[in-house]
């Protein structure tokens, strides 16, 4: 993965809320089992995850979203971005090329391009998401987060969540991935591709929460194919002034992008918890349908190849 020197970064949507939280209005804790280190709960705990993200994404109720595209739940309150020092060097693709922050804006820049042209052609009206870095917790539109949970997206206030040490604390170190530059931007791909869900609607789709073919599944796994689409578009996409963003993307990247869907397929992260693989507590898919869904992705270029919901087998 290389940046194109001269690209331009826009950091407007890029923020840091620092250590401890930054937003308050009644915060909901998580449980979390036996923190996050793999033999004590992170199975378990990513089952969790998903259900506070569902919780929020239905109201806590099981309302749901609107099945049509062009609506999403709650506003992105732009108002409330952390304004942080964290990003204020990162200026164009040479910094990308040098510094991980700025590596991140850059995946972000690329991945508001694309999805702003793309996402109005399958009947949503595009609106970006934030990304906000943290360390150890963060206050959300969706309750209060640790580091534990690793990244997710929260609908109401249409913002990704990261703290950064979950690539190499738990991804590399508790999950044998192997690492590598592409393991952060598929992360990221991946939970906008979640934004894009919550602006056409498909969140709503969501009955069944857990199992192989359940709607949870299907959703995890069009998020996977959305960030292989994105993935493939990436070396084509611009900053305002119509310089690509990135000058490369090689077939390391994605093998580094396939290792790291494997190494979140439910059944990997069971075996690693010293348990037997159950799919009937599967809420993110297996490494086999995790790796096959963002090669779909990839493969096809085209968004459309995703519609899990209608796939007759996963």
């Amino acid at each position: 993965m290389r940046f194109s020197p001269k690209a331009r970064l826009d950091t407007s949507r890029v923020g840091d809320a620092g250590s401890g939280g930054a937003r308050g209005g009644g915060p909901m804790r998580i449980p979390l089992p036996g923190g996050a280190k793999a033999g004590g709960g992170i199975g378990t705990l990513l089952v969790i995850v998903l259900i506070f993200v569902l919780n929020q994404c239905m109201g806590g109720g099981g309302t749901g979203l609107p099945t049509g595209g062009g609506q999403a739940q709650g506003g992105t309150d732009t108002g409330r971005m952390v304004d942080s020092e964290r990003y204020a060097n990162c200026k164009t693709g040479a910094d990308a090329e040098t510094d991980e922050d700025c590596a991140r804006v850059g995946v972000e820049n690329s991945l508001f391009n694309y999805w702003g042209d793309e996402a109005p052609k399958l009947g949503a009206e595009f609106v970006p998401a934030q990304m906000m870095t943290f360390s150890g917790a963060v206050s959300t539109g969706c309750g209060q987060a640790t580091s534990q949970v690793g990244p997710f997206y929260c609908p109401p206030d249409q913002t990704i969540y990261l703290d950064t040490t979950f690539f190499q604390d738990v991804l590399e170190g508790q999950l044998d991935g192997q690492g590598g530059e592409f393991v952060e931007p598929y992360v990221i791909g991946h939970e906008y591709g979640h934004h894009i869900q919550n602006l056409l609607g498909i969140m709503g789709q969501v009955q069944t929460q857990k199992g192989p073919e359940s709607d949870a599944v299907r959703l995890e796994l069009q998020a996977d194919c959305f960030a292989g689409v994105w993935t493939k578009a990436a070396t084509g996409t611009t900053d305002k002034s119509g310089v690509e963003i990135f000058a490369e993307v090689n077939q390391q990247d994605i093998t580094e992008a396939l290792d790291s869907a494997k190494a979140v397929g439910d059944d990997r992260i069971q075996q690693r918890s010293g348990g037997g693989v159950d799919p009937d507590g599967w809420t993110h898919g297996s490494a086999e349908q995790r790796m096959k869904w963002f090669s779909a992705g990839y493969d096809s270029g085209d968004p459309n190849s995703c519609d899990t919901f209608s796939a007759t087998t996963l």
